[in-house]
């Protein structure tokens, strides 16, 4: 279960670089004027070889000009706000159209300079300011709105190397009152925005981060902008940032989490600098620089040159096929799922997942639910098969009780998959967590479950009539919080994360020591918390699917000592089923049951901690297991 941490600004990390650092190092910029365009917005031409630059205009449109400043293409029109991104073998250029009062979407084909007809992102119910785009490491492509009184959005724009016919909000972002300008930093994933007379911030740009700030750089008295904040430009490693009252640029660079202010340079010959764009070419930093005085645009070069800065490894994107219905509450509620599969019928097999607020919900392989057993505060739920309950076989499912510290117990109708309560079984743990169930050679079914200061206690469940009833067999500890764990029934091994440590295994049969064995220590591969893991078995196959929810992840190793790392991955978004990624995720499951269609290598079940497109209450996430085998080169 993921608890939710404070989220505190490190503005004294912004005071404290409010020095400017080896600012003799850098030349303040020569700039000549190239182009009397009455531009209000500038771009560099993305992924061109050549030197083509784009350029927004009220008066004259979306323009194409080359070195020269000549108009290469046009669209008409009035534009205010400008950015672009390659898009397969085109750009994907994006602006506010002022005349229709929306923001618009064009293909330029940059080889024959042709405009495609736009797409539009609906009306909205606040002006826009400003626009950028970010695009992610699965290549999409995301749209950033800045608007009137803070309001600010998140747009799925492209996918695929293609644009989205229909635009897909994913969400809405708290934004400074005073925001008019934004750019995104695409390997750093870093979105920045400026706050006028306050400062520029720094927020998460993908799409499943949490919203919050830090603190660039601050106006005076609290930082070393002497004026305003305005547009902005990435460099390598930073930032540089216009102050248009000063007619200076400030470069940035990134420490850790923190900025370091590098140099303040002055723009002699521009009265009212407004825009700014800036590109890496082989000679230095190409910089362009437009006048609001006069609306002329300038060039110059920036002898800079920085060591970019290092960034997490990219990690490859699978894509869920199928999400849930929401569960029935709002906030932090969805947590573990399980999958029971139809000893029969495969295609009538469902999903169960914890609603740790109210109960547990059940749903069928499309996402609907059939099923809502508010029975209280659910956290883990597993299953298990065949179980003889008051004279007939049903299948079992468990679930730890945070109301009352207890097991509660479900039985599966294997014929229909409908569950009905069948017990609660009390145990001696104070703040019950984490569940797994363990299936015997013998038939017998047992269940682990642990408290959040380590203990394990493991139960041998029993028919008492139509009850089922546990008899405590073992009790173990581990040396801080756990919750995930998983049991191979077939080499009777369970596995158990400690959340902030490491994957352990232990024999499961209740009469053997409690020895733990490494399996996976958090470090490079697995990011704290470690949470939800499922088992992933064939004939062949053994695989250990954990969930490592601090960089938002899933990790496979053999579940076979010595438990080699297989890959790690991550769940993307599916723009054509319009379904969101899936991050800060608590539980998973995974079957290798042939469940049909697409799941005819099994299925991957993981709670999304974050519902995106539209933002709504927490679900869970269906992909295909041959998706995920494809990504990591499984056998």
């Amino acid at each position: 279960m993921f608890t939710r941490k404070p989220r505190i600004l490190p503005l004294l990390a912004c005071l404290t670089a409010g020095s400017v650092q080896a600012a003799t190092d850098i030349a303040a910029p020569t700039l000549q004027q190239w182009s009397t365009s009455k531009a209000q917005a500038l771009s560099f031409l993305p992924g061109s070889t050549g030197d083509e630059r784009l350029a927004a205009s009220k008066r004259e449109g979306l323009l194409l000009l080359d070195k020269q400043g000549n108009t290469l293409s046009r669209v008409q029109g009035t534009f205010a706000g400008l950015d672009s991104r390659a898009l397969g073998d085109q750009v994907l250029v994006a602006s506010n159209d002022k005349d229709k009062q929306q923001v618009a979407l064009f293909n330029l084909d940059p080889k024959s300079h042709q405009w495609q007809a736009p797409s539009y992102l609906p009306t909205r119910d606040y002006a826009v300011n400003g626009v950028c785009l970010y695009q992610d490491d699965a290549s999409n492509i995301y749209l950033f709105t800045v608007g009137e009184e803070g309001r600010g959005e998140q747009w799925l724009v492209a996918a695929d190397n293609r644009r989205l016919p229909t635009p897909l909000l994913v969400r809405s972002l708290p934004l400074p009152p005073q925001a008019k300008f934004c750019k995104v930093d695409d390997a750093a994933q870093n979105l920045f925005v400026n706050e006028e007379n306050v400062g520029w911030w720094a927020y998460p740009a993908h799409a499943e981060a949490d919203v919050e700030r830090v603190p660039v750089a601050m106006v005076e008295p609290f930082g070393n902008v002497k004026k305003s904040t305005g547009d902005m430009a990435l460099v390598p490693g930073g930032m540089l940032g216009l102050d248009p009252e000063a007619a200076q640029l400030n470069l940035y660079q990134q420490q850790g989490k923190g900025w370091a202010a590098v140099a303040s340079l002055p723009l002699a010959g521009v009265r009212e600098p407004e825009h700014l764009a800036l590109r890496q070419t082989p000679h230095g930093l190409q910089l362009l620089v437009q006048d609001g005085a006069s609306s002329k645009m300038y060039e110059g070069a920036l002898d800079w040159k920085a060591t970019p800065a290092s960034h997490p490894p990219v990690l490859v994107s699978v894509k869920p096929a199928v999400q849930t219905d929401v569960v029935m509450s709002q906030g932090d509620a969805a947590d573990d799922p399980a999958i029971w599969v139809h000893p029969k019928t495969p295609a009538l097999s469902r999903v169960l997942g914890t609603n740790k607020q109210q109960g547990l919900e059940v749903y069928d392989l499309q996402g609907k639910r059939v099923q809502h057993l508010p029975v209280g505060r659910l956290n883990n739920v597993d299953v298990r098969p065949g179980f003889e309950l008051g004279g007939r076989t049903v299948d079992l499912a468990v679930a730890t009780n945070r109301d009352h510290n207890s097991l509660s117990v479900f039985s599966i109708d294997r014929a229909t998959g409908t569950l009905q309560e069948a017990g609660e079984i009390a145990t001696p743990v104070t703040d019950i967590y984490g569940l797994c169930l363990f299936k015997a050679p013998t038939g017998e079914i047992y269940s682990f479950t642990n408290d959040k200061d380590g203990t394990f206690v493991q139960h041998r469940l029993y028919a008492k009539g139509d009850k089922v009833q546990g008899e405590l067999v073992r009790q173990f500890k581990v040396a801080s919080q756990p919750e995930g764990c998983v049991a191979d029934d077939r080499n009777q091994r369970l596995f158990l994360g400690e959340e902030d440590v490491a994957v352990w295994a232990v024999d499961a049969r209740p009469d053997q020591p409690a020895t733990l064995t490494s399996v996976i220590r958090v470090g490079e591969q697995v990011h704290d918390d470690i949470e939800g893991m499922g088992l992933y078995q064939t004939d062949k196959d053994n695989y250990l699917v954990i969930s490592s929810q601090g960089n938002d992840s899933y990790v496979v190793v053999d579940a076979e000592p010595p438990y080699a790392l297989r890959g790690a991955f991550r769940v993307g978004v599916n723009a054509a089923a319009g379904i969101d990624g899936a991050s800060e995720t608590d539980g998973l499951e995974v079957t290798s049951a042939n469940l049909g269609g697409p799941w005819h290598k099994g299925m991957l079940v993981v709670q999304d901690g974050r519902k995106r497109m539209p933002e709504q209450a927490q679900n869970f996430k269906y992909i295909p297991w041959a998706e995920v085998a494809k990504a990591l080169h499984l056998p």
